[in-house]
């Protein structure tokens, strides 16, 4: 909660205490003195913190009892008696209107991204990629290349440039709520969330070059959502390249004004078997890694200057792993294959194109969701559901079965990461959402069990701290203590021994 949206609400509480408990012959001067300090304090809100939906109901109050209280202190003579019946629904009027706006406050708040954990500061910068080579397969009209933008977090030169938002634009926001069935205007106050990182910034010159990381989101994403794992890991040296991955994400605007939205949802249908989802799964995931291949190939440029931008010669191209989340993490996975990928790791993501390729012999971090576990733990231990459990899931046997059947591959190409130097954990009380930004966005979410019982920036924390140790293992030469079994000062993180 920012100060003087707090300050405001305090000083609405505060004229309504007034106004109920003075009596009527001297409440006229403290009233209106009152009204007057919570006046300046809403223009000090709007032109420093800038307004919101949420507070709207505070805006009213405050104008109103300054309205009020100003013609009743200049006019002397007050207000005509207003009848008792009338005066009390004014009062219970403004106290359901407190109330509301307390529970909004709560339920969107703007808060503070995690600090950073490394000795960089952050700069970004933003990339605008065109593949000539491939056709836009997801776009309903079907034409166009392959368009993708690309987000980069890297370590900077201290305190240079301005402080990024959060949010790349905020017309995305309004898909962003149509994704949670909520009004177009909901999520408007994410605007004024800030970054960590600064646009546009130099480059620190503390290191000749800085390893590469890749980073994917998952379906109905967004770049944004993984805001604090790519800032920490630039504070720690690396350069992190977030992928919007066109038509998968929740909103992606481009250069030219453009907003491209999910439509690789409308791909699945609930009439479709399970091989005719499988195959449509792995043709999107297909997509998706190639993408992950086209990006890897324009940082080449990059580095050779073909296209400019402060991190020519800067990138250690020898050193590159690769991240994601859902679908994402599967991407991480797959595009693992590619031998510029040094490392990946899987974010809570079940994999996909297992049955066309070959084992892949290079080391991955698995971190999932205690939720994900369980289901893999099912299948370990042979579990079959009951009829009951199919009922609730709105599933048929013969379609988990085949899901079983998948999982066990996937089980067995864990297991061979894992064997390759790998790891396989995953964290207690998380939800499959505690590994995006979208934990911080609203308590709310937690009520739901969208997010796990675990507090935001504690997943966040823990997450983080894995992610790093690996890529320093594999990237760096250092760390790799955390993967070598659980740490008391991580007691939510299990491994899994079993696979």
């Amino acid at each position: 909660m920012r100060l003087f949206e707090l300050l405001l609400f305090l000083s609405n509480i505060g004229l309504f205490a007034l106004t109920v408990l003075l009596k009527k012959g001297r409440r006229r001067v403290p009233v209106f003195a009152a009204s007057g300090i919570a006046a300046v304090i809403l223009v000090i809100h709007a032109t420093v913190e800038g307004y919101r939906v949420q507070l709207f109901s505070l805006y009213f109050i405050t104008i109103i009892f300054l309205a009020i209280s100003g013609y009743s202190y200049f006019k002397k003579s007050g207000f005509p008696k207003i009848p008792r019946f009338m005066l009390g629904s004014a009062y219970t009027a403004i106290v359901i209107m407190l109330v509301g706006t307390a529970g909004l406050m709560y339920a969107f708040p703007v808060f503070k991204l995690p600090e950073l954990t490394g000795e960089f500061k952050v700069g970004t910068q933003t990339f605008h990629f065109v593949d000539t080579q491939r056709e836009e397969i997801f776009d309903k009209s079907r034409e166009g290349k392959r368009e993708l933008m690309v987000q980069v977090w890297y370590p900077a030169q201290a305190g240079s440039g301005k402080r990024a938002s959060f949010i790349p634009d905020t017309r995305i926001l309004s898909y962003m709520a149509a994704n949670y069935g909520l009004p177009g205007f909901t999520f408007q106050h994410l605007k004024y969330v800030s970054s960590h990182a600064y646009s546009e910034a130099e480059i620190s010159s503390a290191q000749t070059s800085y390893p590469l990381i890749l980073a994917n989101p998952g379906n109905g994403s967004s770049r944004f959502l993984h805001t604090s794992q790519a800032e920490n890991l630039a504070s720690h040296g690396y350069i992190v390249a977030v992928i919007d991955h066109t038509y998968n994400t929740l909103a992606t605007e481009f250069p030219d004004g453009r907003i491209t939205t999910s439509t690789t949802d409308d791909l699945f249908s609930s009439d479709h078997d399970y091989q005719t989802e499988r195959g449509i799964r792995d043709k999107l995931g297909k997509v998706l890694t190639d993408d992950v291949s086209f990006t890897l190939d324009q940082f080449k440029l990059i580095q050779s200057g073909q296209i400019p931008s402060r991190l020519k010669g800067r990138m250690d191209l020898g050193h590159v792993g690769v991240f994601g989340h859902s679908i994402g993490g599967a991407t991480a996975y797959d595009a693992s294959y590619d031998p510029r990928i040094a490392v990946g790791i899987d974010l809570d993501g079940g994999l996909y194109r297992l049955r066309e390729r070959e084992s892949l012999r290079k080391p991955v971090l698995f971190i999932n969701s205690e939720s994900y576990s369980e289901k893999l733990k099912r299948v370990m231990d042979n579990q079959v559901y009951t009829d009951a459990e199919l009922n609730h899931m709105g599933s048929t046997r013969e379609w988990e079965d085949q899901v079983t059947e998948d999982k066990k591959l996937e089980l067995e190409r864990m297991r061979e990461a894992v064997d390759e130097g790998g790891q396989a954990i995953y964290i207690e009380n998380t939800e499959h959402l505690n590994f995006t930004d979208v934990q911080f966005i609203s308590p709310i979410f937690k009520m739901l069990g969208i997010t796990g019982k675990t507090a935001p920036k504690r997943a966040n924390s823990v997450i983080n701290a894995y992610m790093l140790d690996f890529f320093d293992m594999y990237l760096k030469n250092q760390g790799g203590t955390l993967m070598k079994g659980p740490d008391s000062r991580f007691p939510e993180v299990k491994f899994v021994n079993s696979l």
